[in-house]
């Protein structure tokens, strides 16, 4: 059967209007395939972040050049001159210290500390975040010409730490001493609204570390 010239031109607009409408169909699944398959491995890997944060344990006797000791936590700075005063490393950086706090007042009045932070403890005065963490441990580690540090921070704050320090000083050899000062809530983590928080909010902190 024989068509006239406008009634090839309608069925040829009807076959260009299908097939757009079948591409486009099209590209909604792949964009729904991959914001699904992004969504899955945003949350499977929020649940290993998780479950590696909640079960870190410090090594029993870590040894390194130095140790570095991010604030933050009390048991931060505590378990890193714990780790000074038994020889795991000959020296000692506290890194974000407010510019107010002396070394007097860290040592809190104890002799036996005063002592050591007369002697090998560094107090670092520059830092206001994570990154100038980083940055501060660079330059004394350089300084002092280390290949290794012990990194004490709180166990959720490890991993973005690690990020930052391997981002400032890769070819410097970091042994991770994670400090568990709120281990308990943490693991309520999937029935606990502020422990939930504070892991989802650190392992997306920890992700743009990792991109930026």
């Amino acid at each position: 059967m024989m068509h006239s010239a406008g009634t090839r031109i309608r069925l040829e607009r009807r076959r260009v209007r299908r097939g757009r409408r079948a591409a486009w169909r099209r590209g909604m699944a792949a964009l729904g395939l991959g914001a699904m398959a992004t969504a899955s491995a945003f949350i499977g890997g929020f649940l290993v972040f998780a479950d590696q944060v909640t079960s870190a344990v410090p090594p029993p006797n870590p040894r390194a050049d130095g140790i570095v000791a991010l604030t933050g936590g009390p048991r931060r700075i505590d378990d890193a001159v714990a780790l000074l005063g038994r020889g795991s490393a000959e020296r000692l950086l506290i890194s974000g210290v407010h510019e107010t706090t002396s070394a007097a007042a860290l040592a809190g009045g104890r002799p036996e500390l005063a002592a050591l932070y007369q002697c090998c403890i560094d107090i670092g005065y520059q830092a206001l975040d994570t990154r100038g963490n980083a940055l501060e441990t660079e330059e004394w580690a350089r300084r002092r010409g280390y290949d290794s540090l012990i990194v004490v921070t709180s166990a959720f704050h490890m991993p973005r730490s690690l990020a930052e320090m391997q981002r400032a000083l890769p070819e410097v050899h970091l042994v991770p001493y994670p400090v568990q000062d709120d281990a308990k809530q943490l693991r309520r983590w999937p029935t606990e609204w502020r422990a939930f928080r504070l892991l989802f909010t650190e392992y997306v902190k920890y992700l743009a570390a990792r991109l930026i």
